[in-house]
């Protein structure tokens, strides 16, 4: 029963060797006459015969051969006793014959070579005109790069110039405009205080018709109802308006006083400034001048009045 069971699950027992042997020999079989009959066709002895014929371009005749005398001629050996069993030997191939005029043919071949040597020095002529072509060529393809690479910087040059010099214009005419606004203002400002003073001066005129009505004290000298200066206490207020505007935090030496001139528009706008007499302290002297700018306007006296140009005076211990 185990026998029977290990020989149903074992695999069929492969076939067809004697055939695949069978054509594996009449393979080889004809393999090996092939490589007979091609070694025999290879040693077949070549039977080739040539023949030459060799002529000169002048036909030109051989003299005969000189021809020894009679006494010393030698005689003719004779011929060997053939053998009956020995083949006769096959005669010698005939040699070429020898070329009657080997000077021409020299000629010839001299020629040739003179005519290649010829071609050659041409070919090398040609040729070397054609590499100083192709060298004068870069050249002159280099020396126009490098001019246009300089007309190029040059012309970014110029442009910068002229930027420049653009720039430079314009700078200048905005100075200009700026000077010209500045001129403008403080003809203004001149006009204006000119102005006032003739509206000043007309009031005073009109003031020194009714003396009656002056304000003055008993010992004043004046002609006018009212005095023309400021009030006792305006310059108070005006130190009041301009000294909460001081930034100055240095240490100075005493109290020096620097004295600013002010011109003052009629609303009390004021229109310019101008150090008149340093107090020798630079810092507060800025100081003062920076204050007033950042003051703008000043307020007006007692009598509704503004005077237009004023004389302040500051002190750092005021």
């Amino acid at each position: 029963m185990q026998n029977t069971d290990r020989t149903t699950f074992q695999p069929p027992q492969p076939g067809g060797k004697g055939r695949s042997f069978a054509l594996a020999l009449v393979a080889h079989s004809l393999l090996l006459l092939a490589l007979t009959w091609g070694i025999r066709w290879n040693n077949q002895p070549d039977h080739l015969s040539a023949s030459a014929e060799l002529w000169s371009a002048v036909p030109q005749e051989a003299a005969p051969p000189l021809q020894a005398p009679q006494s010393a001629q030698t005689p003719p050996t004779p011929p060997a006793p053939s053998e009956p069993d020995k083949a006769p030997e096959p005669a010698p191939p005939p040699k070429a014959a020898v070329q009657p005029d080997r000077a021409e043919a020299d000629i010839a071949l001299q020629k040739d070579k003179a005519l290649r040597e010829k071609k050659e020095h041409e070919d090398k002529l040609l040729k070397d005109q054609a590499l100083k072509a192709q060298a004068e060529k870069r050249k002159a393809d280099k020396a126009k790069e490098v001019k246009e690479r300089e007309d190029k910087e040059r012309e970014k040059k110029r442009e910068a110039e002229k930027t420049k010099a653009e720039e430079k214009a314009k700078q200048l005419a905005q100075d200009k405009k700026r000077a010209e606004d500045i001129a403008k203002k403080e003809a203004q400002a001149k006009a204006e205080a000119d102005k006032r003073s003739e509206a000043q001066r007309q009031e005073n005129i009109r003031r020194m018709q009714g003396l009656a009505g002056a304000t003055g004290s008993d010992d004043a000298k004046g002609t006018a109802l009212k005095a023309s200066g400021p009030s006792a206490s305006y310059a108070g207020r005006i130190r009041a308006r301009i000294k909460p505007n001081i930034t100055f935090n240095d240490d100075v030496d005493g109290n020096p006083k620097a004295e600013v001139e002010v011109r003052v528009a009629a609303d009390g706008t004021i229109v310019s400034r101008k150090l008149i007499q340093s107090s020798g302290h630079k810092a507060w002297d800025e100081a003062v001048l920076k204050a007033i700018d950042k003051t703008e306007t000043l307020p007006r006296d007692t009598d509704g009045r503004v005077q237009p140009v004023m004389v302040i005076s500051f002190r750092p211990k005021d």
